[in-house]
């Protein structure tokens, strides 16, 4: 008996192999059909816009491509970015992607990313008197600091490679975590 198939996966991962030969917008439902082996019309069910797609495909581009590393400390959290941030300077165009389709309005189940609660459980364990206001004031900066969006930015906008971006994400990062009460943190 045949495995199935997991359609989603197979269009995601063609439409990933098929960015290293263009960009997102040259990229056809119909090209995208023939990549991965299945009709357009279930690319359409699967994926309605163009936005549904863009989106899935970042967040599968993010998991599979760009993983951030288990962290459990600050220190650690900023081992994770910088090898992330110099994973994206290896592969630009897919990190442009997963940066595009972090920066739209969700078009499914807005759930909390892994890196978030990651983000979270170090905050608690790093300053386990910390309001939870605050905790989550600091996960929401360092989130978007270690996320492609803010890569991109660097990126384009100032010519960063990627250690330059970690530096601004470092200063960005030290300073978020300055604002907290020096009681918070755990000695």
């Amino acid at each position: 008996m045949e495995e199935p198939v997991d359609t989603q996966a197979a269009i995601l991962g063609s439409a990933v192999a098929l960015l290293d030969e263009r960009t997102f917008e040259d990229i056809s439902y119909l090209d995208l059909a023939e990549a991965s082996a299945v009709s357009e019309r279930t690319i359409y069910r699967r994926f309605p816009t163009r936005s549904h797609l863009l989106e899935a495909l970042a967040q599968w581009i993010e998991a599979e491509r760009f993983p951030l590393a288990e962290f459990h400390t600050p220190s650690e959290f900023r081992d994770a970015v910088r090898d992330r941030f110099r994973a994206y300077g290896t592969a630009p165009g897919h990190a442009f992607v997963a940066a595009r389709g972090a920066a739209l309005s969700p078009t499914t189940d807005p759930r909390s990313a892994s890196s978030t609660n990651a983000i979270l459980a170090m905050l608690d364990e790093a300053a386990p008197t910390l309001n939870r206001r605050d905790t989550q004031r600091i996960a929401a900066a360092a989130r978007y600091f270690a996320s492609p969006i803010f890569w991109a930015r660097m990126r384009s906008g100032f010519d960063m490679n990627a250690d330059e971006t970690f530096e601004a994400f470092d200063r960005a990062l030290r300073q978020v975590l300055a604002t907290a009460p020096e009681a918070s943190w755990a000695e």
